[in-house]
């Protein structure tokens, strides 16, 4: 599958992988300043953004696609940056194609296992009727009923766009629905080469219990804790690059 892509800068290429529901848009200004020592790579993982839809979506998978885009893009070792989901899709990576990285980084994940969290958001959206919704306030209001928290409901807004004069979901909402237990589960993974686990300290994706845990399947690991909940790079943007350059 040949996902879609923005590059921006030149250099090193140092690829980022958003989380479930997002897209590579969700780096913009993180991208942009890396972008003034790295060629970065943002994609959109299949089933989310731009990029191909399909009935699966499990860990290997997503890890060939990227395969694929380096092989596409003809890219030398590569350092790879993932965010939640998008963690799990770069510790399979690493841990399937060792000789395609320089250096790891994943921020607020841990290959463990998940319990549902998101199920919920997904049947919110898929019962919303938007053919009878005209405007982006109106999906947000029916949002609402079983998407209280506000930002949440911005964030998965992002993901409404307008085609042929219909609202619709640009994300493959049944395929996440059917693929979920994938996302949820634990990765068996190992990888030898440098690594950096960024996590936000207030929130309960990557905790201090995860670290030994994590060291057992990556031994050159090195943790840094940031004063954030999950959404550590858009809540201390500066703290989060500071971070990532001072690894690489």
């Amino acid at each position: 599958m040949r996902l879609h892509h923005q590059t921006l800068g030149q250099g090193q290429p140092l690829v980022l992988v958003h989380g479930l529901f997002g897209s590579a848009d969700n780096w913009g200004s993180i991208a942009r300043q890396l972008a003034q020592h790295y060629q970065v790579i943002s994609i959109d993982l299949r089933n989310h953004g731009r990029s191909p839809h399909s009935e699966t979506q499990t860990y290997p998978e997503m890890a060939d696609d990227l395969l694929a885009l380096c092989d596409a893009l003809a890219l030398p070792p590569i350092h790879l940056l993932g965010h939640s989901l998008g963690g799990k899709v770069a510790m399979q990576f690493a841990s399937l194609y060792p000789e395609r990285i320089n250096k790891l980084i994943v921020v607020d994940m841990s290959p463990r296992a998940y319990a549902d969290e998101h199920t919920a958001l997904i049947d919110a959206m898929m019962a919303v009727d938007l053919s009878q919704s005209a405007s982006r306030s109106e999906v947000d209001k029916a949002l609402s009923q079983g998407i209280p928290n506000s930002m949440v409901r911005q964030f998965l807004l992002t993901n409404l766009v307008k085609a042929e004069g219909q609202l619709q979901w640009r994300i493959n909402l049944p395929a996440l629905k059917a693929n979920y237990p994938y996302f949820q589960a634990a990765l068996n993974v190992v990888f030898a080469k440098p690594c950096l686990f960024i996590r936000g300290e207030r929130s309960h994706y990557m905790q201090e219990t995860d670290i030994d845990q994590i060291r057992q399947h990556f031994s050159q690991a090195e943790f840094v804790g940031l004063p954030t909940d999950h959404w550590v790079h858009a809540e201390q943007p500066q703290l989060f690059i500071q971070a990532v350059e001072r690894f690489l």
